[in-house]
């Protein structure tokens, strides 16, 4: 299987603290927009329906250019790196980007920015968000501070370490003979459905979290589960862990609140999917080809 979005290059070797003064690639964010030098509008449509404008093309910003891409970074963390060159992670305050620059949200990038720098921006833009959430001890209060050896903020006063969070999440695309179970979310785009999701609650198995999610979110009961695979997911710092499983038993009851509509769709006749930017829309394509395989063979 190819590596999915934002999953770390085969060529980053993460380290904690680098030369301050080393040429190198950098992420810098104005809030959840990346710095990029940017093209003339892609008139192709995207297949994402959040992304309304893309660029054609893009570029991170590097080293040498750092006096006119910004001023006073709010924060600057080393990320480690990528095939031989440094690479950080910046932000700033100021809204304001040089000539031929734009800030871009990272769903507009997909396709767009190389794919190893695609990966390494959803890493900074979690490392970025865990540093600004954690100046602070959650415990006492007193400011906390960087160590040098590895990624951690520790408060001096209660000792306290906070680490960077990151929330696992599971989906499961529930199929019955030739249909898959697929749900919307009230926030979802119109028209557009996906597989069942949600996080991971303490003292809970994966397999747990799938079992109560489906009939959470659904009423009915599922069995025969089996992995899928998982992805890095930035938004703002989960890890999406995907599994298939089979219908078990129990009618259609969306949960008020959390799903508008469910239904089952026949893999023939699918409704609007996600982005292949996510996992869902791998692990949605893939079990749909299974099964066509399978009825076509007679198998």
């Amino acid at each position: 299987m190819n590596e999915l979005p934002f999953s770390s290059p085969l060529s980053y070797l993460h380290r904690v603290s680098g030369a301050g003064d080393a040429e190198g690639l950098w992420f810098v964010f104005h809030g959840d927009r990346l710095l990029v030098e940017v093209g003339p509008p892609d008139a192709r449509a995207g297949d994402d329906p959040r992304v309304r404008e893309r660029p054609s093309w893009a570029r991170l910003p590097l080293r040498k250019y750092n006096n006119r891409l910004w001023s006073e970074p709010a924060r600057t963390l080393y990320l480690g790196g990528l095939a031989g060159t440094d690479c950080w992670a910046a932000e700033v305050v100021s809204g304001e980007a040089p000539p031929g620059y734009g800030w871009v949200g990272l769903r507009a990038l997909f396709s767009v920015l190389e794919d190893a720098h695609f990966a390494l921006a959803g890493r900074a833009l979690q490392l970025l968000d865990w540093d600004r959430s954690h100046q602070y001890c959650g415990r006492c209060g007193t400011p906390t501070a960087p160590k040098a050896e590895e990624r951690v903020r520790v408060c001096p006063a209660c000792k306290l370490s906070v680490y960077p969070r990151v929330a696992p999440a599971v989906m499961a695309l529930v199929t019955r003979g030739r249909e898959l179970l697929l749900g919307r979310s009230p926030h979802f785009p119109k028209g557009m459905y996906s597989a069942l999701a949600g996080f991971v609650e303490p003292g809970e198995t994966l397999e747990q979290c799938v079992a109560r999610e489906v009939e959470e979110e659904v009423g009915v009961t599922v069995t025969r589960l089996s992995y899928f695979a998982s992805q890095p997911w930035p938004f703002p710092h989960s890890l999406m862990i995907a599994f298939v499983c089979e219908w078990s038993g129990g009618e259609i009851r969306a949960q008020e609140g959390e799903i508008e509509a469910a239904d089952w769709f026949d893999v023939l006749h699918l409704p609007q999917l996600p982005s292949k930017i996510s996992i869902a829309r791998r692990l949605i394509d893939a079990v749909t080809l299974e099964i066509r395989r399978k009825f076509e063979t007679g198998a």
